[in-house]
């Protein structure tokens, strides 16, 4: 699951966005094995070199995003 969140500007006269922000949340079972954060991490910094999304928009609007592991039942 994820949310996403932005900021929209004035500038030069027209409103645009300029900031995206995502926070993903990854879910996974309480009972299972203990997640591995450092192979998570390193599959979240890759992430945007093959989003289509974030390709399109780079360079043009800022974007942040982050990663909550959550142990469900």
């Amino acid at each position: 699951m994820a949310s996403v969140e932005g900021d929209i500007a004035e500038v030069d006269g027209v409103l645009r966005i300029t900031e995206i922000r995502l926070q993903y949340r990854l879910a996974v079972d309480a009972a299972g094995p203990e997640v591995d954060r450092d192979a998570v991490d390193r599959a979240l910094e890759h992430y945007a070199e093959n989003c289509p999304a974030y390709q399109s928009i780079k360079g043009c609007i800022e974007c942040s995003w982050g990663l909550e592991i959550v142990r469900a039942a």
